[in-house]
Formats: structure tokens, sequence, C-alpha cells
């Protein structure tokens, strides 16, 4: 299973906005921290603010902060609203071309797993990620105050 850069920079900005509280973050702040692209997080926000994660305030003196609780985010619900393709191999999809398709087992097991992924993913919120033993050491890789 992989995930994509953009599952992978939601994360990273609900974290770093958990990690801030209600203290309101910006994109520029989060792209620096990470060092990744601000026209990437700009989709990101945008999205995540559309499904309910984040709360974009415009203006001056505007920003992004949670909107709810860290503990109220299910990991396993954000990754399964931010993967557009969860087609693990040809046959998960209509029109499977291969030829095993009808006696295989390889969908089964990979259903199976995928599965157990998720179940995992579901036992964990957001608050776990940033939970008070680590998000000191995290709030100094980010330089955070």
């Amino acid at each position: 299973m992989h995930i994509t850069r953009y599952t992978d920079y939601s994360l990273r900005v609900l974290m770093y906005v958990a990690l801030k509280g209600e203290e309101l973050s910006t994109i520029r702040e989060i792209a620096e921290s990470y060092d990744i692209s601000r026209n990437h997080l700009m989709k990101v926000v945008q999205e995540l603010n559309i499904k309910g994660y984040l709360t974009a305030i415009r203006g001056k003196n505007g920003g992004l902060r949670l909107r709810g609780r860290p503990e109220e985010i299910n990991l396993g619900e954000l990754v399964r609203r931010t993967e557009q393709d969860l087609t693990l191999v040809e046959c998960f999809g209509s029109g499977s071309q291969c030829a095993l398709t009808p006696a295989c087992q390889l969908k089964v097991v990979l259903g199976e797993a995928l599965e157990a992924f998720f179940r995992v993913l579901d036992s964990y919120t957001l608050a776990d990620l940033v939970h008070p033993d680590n998000a000191r050491e995290m709030k100094q890789l980010l330089r955070l105050p």
C-alpha cells in the first residue's frame, strides 16, 4: 500500500495545525517548516477546509485552525477521504484484463490486507500523532514556539 503525496501532506498539515493549538497557522509557515511547495499545500488546505477538517480564516491576520479537536479526527476516515484510488491491483477495478481473475485468490488476499491496513488506521486519531510525549520534540523539529 502506498499513500499519495496528497494524503501525506494532508496528515502533515493537520499535525502542524494541531501542534499549534488555538494559534493560527499559515500555508507559508507550514510549507517552510516541511520544506514543501506552497502550491501543493494550497490545494490540500482548500480540500481539508471543504471536508471539514480545517477552518480557514481569511484576511491580513488570517490563517488555519483545526475544526474540532484532534481526538475527533480519525486517521482511517481521513485516508479514505483523501485517497482517490484504492485499487491495489487491476482485478480490484471493473473490466480486469487479467486471465487469472476468475480463479485467482490474489484479490481476496490483498482485499484482506487493505481491510487490515484501515482497521489499524481506524484505531488512531490525530491526537495520537501529536501526543504530549512527542509533541515537544515535533515542535522543535518544525521550529514552532
